[in-house]
């Protein structure tokens, strides 16, 4: 039996009618006689959604209780077990509740493939796990539930279910997606515009990439050498010389005239090494062509054009973008050059753009290849191969007479040994020296330097030969490995380079550190100064040397710019390694520009969140705090008039009017110094072990009297908490449960024990907060939906969670199974309590199997 075939449909968003879709097409097959069932669609109560089940059969789900709620999830054994053609599962990154058989729903979905079945599946853009971060900077939440790229990328089909946002708006506002009480919340975060088209764009782009990689993959099935312009590649050719700028530049502003143009910069490297590039040059021109939002590439080619014809085709180009030669007029003699051979062979289907620059015709440096790199034993045990080998070879051969042939085999052989063992120059002596020994010993008129047959004096000159030609081949073979070995070695350095830095991860100190070790210097230094009559200031350093203040102090400097140098002491390095150092000292700015524009950036956000902070404040003082000192000032006027006479019913409300005014102000005053204190950091927390029965109730002082139930067990384990801070973000949170609690139904507060950590749920039962609001709800002075301004400063939650961080806890939001909010506070536990440690054990163990 073969593996079964997914269909996915993918959306941008809530409501753009995935499900709807999905019934669709399983209807269609239905109607042409496919045995389609559903294993699981959630209609979320949407009516034209909850139709199309109609005439659908649905395999029954399985419930499962978790945490006191009983839920539905898709059961997956009777899905097998009934073996549809086509089994339909929407929600692919659906989290299954614990107790399952496999965590997430796409793993069930792959042992349905695996059995035969053909799935068909929806997913939103906002769900793919390597978009988390994309759609967390879009939106403000981070998703929760997510299913790996690989996934969806493996599926047979995905087909786009696209709506603009204006159109999906539209829906939202009629009631198709949610139920009307979560709607203008909806619209007026989630569901923005922009939020909306930025999501649109990721979806859109990526099945654009998708589509791609099926054309990628057809041509490469089918054998098409041959360029299909189904949008805009231009691949710009770089030499590593600062025209590269310029090329890049060009080649964006040619992308631009094109809808989706793509840009592609390619550097070819020699296969030897030998290249003339500038690493720091090359690290710019990398830089540029992201910032224009194109992609850089390393390509290896002994045959430049070939290889860059190869490259643009590979990637399907339309246009390759190079610039003029830097070469010099003579130097044509040697060939047409790249740009012209390019031309030449690109053929009718390759768009070849010659730009000129300020360097045409300036001249580029060749390279040189360096000599061999022997050790030095081995190069004196080869001289004395090469120069005192053949006499003490003769001298063996003048007591056995083996023939002519014989002894020039036999002085081969040592021209050979001198040259695997010493290189070039001794093969070449031991070539020479056995030449003539062979012409004085052994070819006719002997003992003396001349040769009587013409046949002796070919066999001398081709023993020449050999022997220099076995000798430059073992010479190349030892300059080859040492080229390898040594750009193998530079290859892992720049590697290093490339990954730690590009993401992010590697410090300034910590790359000094690793130039030095590399190196093997005393210390390392990155000197800048702001011009050039500034003195030089040390931007960080490492290792024990003496200390540098100018480069020109150091046994080593590289320049990085202007205005900054790398300066190393210890030893003078070779020549040959200043070029991983350049691209070290090219990586150190790097990182010291990050470094600056993130503390740039910090510090930045934080006057931006001092300026909201205060703006909140004052519209914080300027209504929710003037609204309970105004009822106050009423009340106590009223009191002291003289014109009106009150009867005590009257009195007692008017002061029974002022207490709750005070308290109010009690409240919000409380409220917005904690906040102050969090935002400074001010808070430190008196951890102490405590029982949570001890502080649990003391919090419930400000709620009406019925309106909670708690369930805090006694057999708890201690928490490890600051008192004071715990009572009041629990105080906040029940506050706010209750705020938001239809009236006559209490909120339940209730503990549990999990491993090392102890549980406190704050459960109501109210309209809840879809998961796209759940982060926003502990920023500072929000309020949820339609909370009327004088119902807070919508400080509470985010002050509970400061102080729950604050000991070392967290504090989330989940839905209520049912309808409604969780606030779930989970602290350290401070370890199990001995006078109850079996009966706590045995308490907690259904806890334990349940989650």
């Amino acid at each position: 039996m073969g593996r079964g075939k997914l269909r996915i449909y993918l959306g941008a968003a809530p409501g753009v009618g995935k499900t709807y879709a999905m019934l669709s097409e399983a209807h269609r097959r239905v109607e042409r006689g496919t045995d389609c069932v559903v294993a699981f669609v959630e209609h979320h109560d949407r009516p034209r959604t909850e139709v199309m089940l109609h005439g659908l059969e649905q395999v029954p789900r399985r419930r499962l209780e978790y945490r006191g709620g009983v839920f539905p999830e898709m059961d997956l054994d009777a899905v097998l077990a009934r073996r549809p053609q086509v089994a339909l599962v929407d929600e692919l990154a659906h989290t299954n509740i614990p107790g399952s058989r496999n965590a997430k729903r796409w793993q069930d979905v792959e042992e349905l493939l695996a059995a035969g079945v053909d799935v068909i599946s929806t997913v939103n853009i906002q769900h793919l796990e390597s978009l988390g971060d994309v759609v967390e900077s879009i939106t403000g939440v981070r998703q929760q539930e997510t299913v790996p790229d690989e996934v969806v990328r493996r599926a047979d089909q995905v087909e786009l279910v696209d709506m603009s946002p204006e159109a999906l708006r539209r829906r939202m506002a009629h009631g198709n997606i949610y139920q009307p009480d979560k709607v203008d919340a909806a619209l007026s975060n989630y569901f923005r515009p922009g939020n909306l088209t930025a999501l649109r764009e990721l979806a859109l782009l990526w099945v654009a990439d998708r589509v791609d990689a099926y054309l990628t993959q057809y041509r490469s099935d089918h054998r098409v050498s041959r360029i299909w312009g189904s949008r805009e590649r231009i691949v710009v050719g770089l030499t590593g010389g600062p025209e590269g700028r310029t090329l890049i530049r060009r080649a964006a502003r040619l992308a631009e005239k094109g809808a989706g143009g793509e840009v592609l910069a390619v550097y070819i490297a020699r296969s030897d090494g030998l290249t003339s590039a500038s690493p720091k040059e090359l690290a710019l021109q990398r830089t540029l062509v992201e910032d224009l939002g194109g992609t850089f590439h390393h390509v290896v080619g002994d045959d430049i054009p070939a290889a860059l014809l190869a490259f643009a085709r590979g990637v399907n180009a339309t246009q390759i973008v190079l610039g003029s030669s830097r070469r010099r007029t003579w130097q044509y003699v040697f060939g047409p050059g790249v740009g012209a051979t390019v031309a030449r062979e690109s053929g009718s289907d390759l768009d070849v753009h010659i730009v000129t620059h300020d360097e045409v015709a300036k001249g580029r440096g060749l390279p040189v290849a360096r000599g061999a790199r022997l050790g030095r034993s081995r190069r004196v045990w080869g001289w004395i191969a090469g120069v005192a080998g053949p006499p003490v070879l003769a001298a063996l051969l003048s007591a056995v007479d083996l023939g002519l042939a014989n002894d020039m085999l036999l002085f081969l052989a040592l021209t050979v040994a001198a040259a695997l063992l010493g290189g070039l120059m001794p093969a070449l002596a031991s070539a020479a020296v056995g030449s003539l020994l062979l012409n004085y010993f052994y070819s006719p008129p002997l003992h003396r330097w001349t040769i009587a047959d013409p046949k002796n004096i070919v066999a001398i000159v081709i023993f020449v030969a050999v022997g220099a030609a076995v000798a430059s081949v073992v010479d190349l073979a030892a300059r080859r490995t040492h080229q390898a070995a040594r750009l193998r070695a530079e290859s892992e350095i720049l590697s290093f380079l490339a990954g730690n830095v590009l993401r992010g991860e590697t410090g300034l100190e910590d790359l000094l550190e690793r130039v030095r070790e590399t190196f093997g210097m005393e210390s390392a230094a990155l000197l800048e100064r702001a011009s050039d009559v500034e003195p030089w200031t040390c931007a960080g350093r490492v290792g024990q040397g003496r200390p540098v203040e100018r480069p020109d102090q150091a046994d080593v400097d590289m320049p990085v710019g202007d205005h900054m140098a790398l300066a190393l002491t210890g030893r003078v390095l070779p020549a040959e390694d200043r070029r991983v150092l350049a691209a070290f000292a090219a990586q150190a700015a790097v990182v010291l520009d990050r470094r600056r524009l993130q503390e740039e950036a910090d510090r930045a956000r934080t006057l931006a969140e001092g300026n909201r902070i205060r703006t909140a404040l004052l519209a914080a003082v300027s209504h929710d705090l003037r609204t309970p000192l105004a009822g106050i000032k009423a009340a106590v006027t009223s009191l002291r008039s003289e014109d009106v006479e009150w009867s005590e019913e009257d009195r007692a409300e008017l002061l029974e009017g002022i207490e709750e005014g005070a308290d109010r102000l009690d409240h919000l005053v409380g409220n917005l110094l904690d906040m102050s204190r969090l935002q400074t950091g001010t808070v430190t927390p008196l951890i102490r072990e405590i029982d949570l029965d001890e502080v649990v109730p003391m919090a419930l002082g400000g709620v009406p009297e019925g309106s909670v139930d708690l369930d805090v067990p006694e057999t708890l384990p201690m928490v490890a908490v600051d008192p004071g801070l715990l009572e009041r973000a629990m105080a906040n949170l029940v506050e706010n449960a209750v705020k938001y609690s239809p009236s006559g139904t209490p909120v339940l507060v209730a503990a549990s024990a999990l491993a090392d950590r102890v549980e406190v749920r704050v459960v109501d039962r109210g309209p809840g907060v879809p998961d796209e609001a759940k982060g926003r709800i502990f920023e500072p002075f929000q309020r949820y939906g339609d909370a009327p301004r004088g119902a807070g400063v919508g400080l509470g939650l985010a002050v509970a969670r400061g102080f729950a961080e604050a000991m070392g806890g967290t504090l989330d939001a989940e839905d209520t199974p049912g309808g409604g909010l969780t606030m779930v506070l989970t602290l350290r536990a401070a370890g199990p309590r001995p006078d109850l440690l079996p009966v706590a054990e045995h308490a907690a163990e259904p806890e334990r199997q349940a989650s």
